[in-house]
């Protein structure tokens, strides 16, 4: 999955990535709801996926901003080597990265925004932090739990939202959205407020 055209990213000012995994198995369940949001941002932006190293990337301008989305392929538990790669060959330092992934500690449709913190579980982010050596990784957390959890929390998150929640789960996506933009164009900490509330 590798493309020789390199994008050009000097004028990068963020390298979003939302996490999941690849393939149409898993294309509507609860643990892909990072990509689905990369991709909304990119159909917002006009914008084309290509594949480069082991993602697909879309440059874009997001309000007013260059910036780089990234949909790793290394499936979610192998997301750090995906990442730690492209941001190799970017040359950018974790403070560059803004994570967009699904959270079970939030309810649906609830967003948290944070500037550092442990994994809390989540295998994907915690690829990451371990690859990069570190916990001060900006992220967006998108709620997917529920009052009444399973007790098989891998099936859960792998499968499919439920066409009853489908309304919830857009309106996620879209303030997910805007959060990436706020965190754009005002910064994290003013993002948090408006955010987190």
């Amino acid at each position: 999955m590798s493309d020789a055209r390199e994008p050009d990213t000097e004028d990068l000012d963020k390298i979003i990535v939302g996490l999941g995994n690849p393939g149409q198995r898993y294309r509507a369940s609860r643990h892909n709801v990072g990509f689905m949001v990369a991709d909304a941002l990119a159909r917002q932006a006009d914008g084309t996926w290509a594949a480069h190293l082991a993602s697909r990337v879309c440059k874009v301008e997001i309000s007013g901003h260059p910036a780089l989305l990234v949909k790793p392929l290394t499936y979610m538990n192998r997301s750090g080597e995906a990442v730690h790669a492209l941001m190799a060959a970017l040359r950018r330092s974790p403070e560059n990265l803004i994570l967009v992934y699904d959270d079970l500690d939030l309810p649906l449709g609830r967003i948290r925004i944070r500037e550092r913190g442990s994994a809390g579980g989540h295998r994907g982010l915690e690829s990451i932090l371990e690859v990069f050596g570190t916990e001060e990784i900006m992220r967006v957390r998108l709620g997917i739990g529920e009052e009444q959890m399973p007790d098989d929390k891998i099936d859960f998150v792998l499968s499919d939202f439920p066409p009853e929640k489908r309304i919830e789960l857009d309106e996620m996506i879209i303030k997910a959205g805007d959060a990436v933009k706020s965190i754009l164009s005002n910064g994290v900490s003013q993002s948090m407020t408006i955010f987190n509330a």
